[in-house]
């Protein structure tokens, strides 16, 4: 079976392909905020009249006109895309003006918008850039995003299409996933759990010292921002990077031992979003549970398992083995759930990873993201 994959590789532009990428990402900045404009006045903005826009834009325009009108096309057809997304996904808002000194460039290309040549990216007006091939392409790409980082490195995200790698028979029929914040992930097997790791909390004093040395040279409102100022920037935010990235190191290779073992995957359908105006939300961010949660998910459908998203209500409360309710809310320093009914004790995580599993098996909650609400693992429907 075929898939569509995004293979990602480093740049190495020079001083005048990045003035020429900045300059070509200012006009479809300009672009995304007149669509943006255009839809807050009331005009729907359809592929139709954003073609038009940009005929008549490029025919006043002197400056648009000299840029290139692949790359133009393809942000308002981002935009397009980005909008009907923003009704079909709950939570995700409407697309928003992007000002200069907050978005960070990015440049769509379409087949025709560029070429492979020895080894290096060849786009319009003669720019060519080198590629840090760390992998070979499995096919010719159909469309490339060229982008900046907060640390100003430059990459290109290809578009390809490869045969989807067969994924081994599981051994293991099903587990249960519960997130937490001492522990990231308690499943149903304890040797399944991803530990808190903590790797934004190790970095602390490093980025804290960052921070203080930008607050020392930052200069009052109004002024250029020196080269110190501009250096301790880019040094916190290389801090923030690497912490992020060793979270996503680790969320795939827990992500891809959870997905090769097992034939059924329950996940709590936890939104740790609301974390973020509690006491918690500094070690919240830290756990990364949402960056986990996608992986998981992602793997497992592209592996062909039946991922089951479980709604967190009343799983701490419920036994996993008689499926007994409590009459009251576990707090959070209650580390150990007993069931009144049958005597079951168990730690409270474990006991909710279990009792997810049980919720998937039973199907009470549904696959492909659609989400059902649960009465309980006993009696009475569950999906609604």
């Amino acid at each position: 079976m075929v898939e569509t994959v995004r293979y990602t590789y480093r740049l190495r532009p020079g001083r005048t392909a990045q003035a020429t990428l900045l300059e070509e990402w200012n006009r479809c900045r300009w672009l995304w905020n007149e669509a943006v404009h255009q839809q807050r006045s009331g005009r729907k903005p359809t592929r139709a009249r954003l073609g038009k826009l940009l005929t008549e834009a490029r025919s006043r325009l002197s400056w648009l006109r000299d840029g290139w009108q692949n790359t133009q096309a393809g942000t308002l057809d981002t935009y397009v895309t980005s909008l009907g997304s923003s009704f079909k996904v709950k939570g995700r808002g409407r697309p928003k003006v992007k000002r200069k000194r907050d978005a960070l460039p990015s440049l769509p290309f379409t087949r025709n918008g560029f070429k492979l040549k020895d080894g290096r990216l060849c786009l319009p007006k003669g720019i060519v850039i080198p590629v840090v091939w760390s992998r070979d392409l499995p096919s010719n790409p159909t469309s490339v995003r060229v982008f900046r980082d907060n640390l100003g490195q430059w990459y290109a995200s290809f578009v390809v299409k490869r045969n989807r790698a067969e994924t081994p028979q599981a051994d293991l029929p099903g587990i249960g996933i519960d997130w937490g914040l001492k522990t990231t992930a308690t499943t149903t097997d304890p040797s399944f759990d991803l530990p808190h790791l903590g790797h934004r909390r190790r970095c602390a004093a490093e980025l804290a010292k960052a921070q203080r040395k930008m607050a020392r040279r930052r200069r009052p409102r109004g002024q250029a921002p020196s080269k110190g100022y501009q250096n301790a920037k880019r040094q916190a935010a290389r801090i923030t990077k690497k912490a992020a990235r060793q979270n996503t190191h680790d969320a795939r290779v827990w992500a891809k031992n959870i997905v090769e073992r097992h034939a059924l995957i329950a996940v709590e359908d936890f939104k740790p979003k609301f974390l973020a105006n509690t006491s918690m939300a500094r070690k919240s961010a830290d756990a990364a549970i949402g960056a986990c949660k996608r992986e998981l998910i992602d793997r497992g459908k592209r592996a062909g398992r039946k991922v089951v998203l479980v709604p967190p209500a009343y799983t701490t409360m419920t036994c996993s083995e008689c499926g007994e309710r409590a009459n009251h809310r576990l707090g959070l320093g209650i580390r150990i759930f007993e069931c009144a009914v049958c005597g079951h004790t168990a730690d409270r995580d474990r006991n909710a990873a279990r009792t997810i599993l049980a919720t998937a098996e039973r199907d009470r909650a549904s696959a492909d993201d659609v989400r059902h609400r649960i009465a309980s693992l006993r009696g009475g429907s569950g999906a609604v």
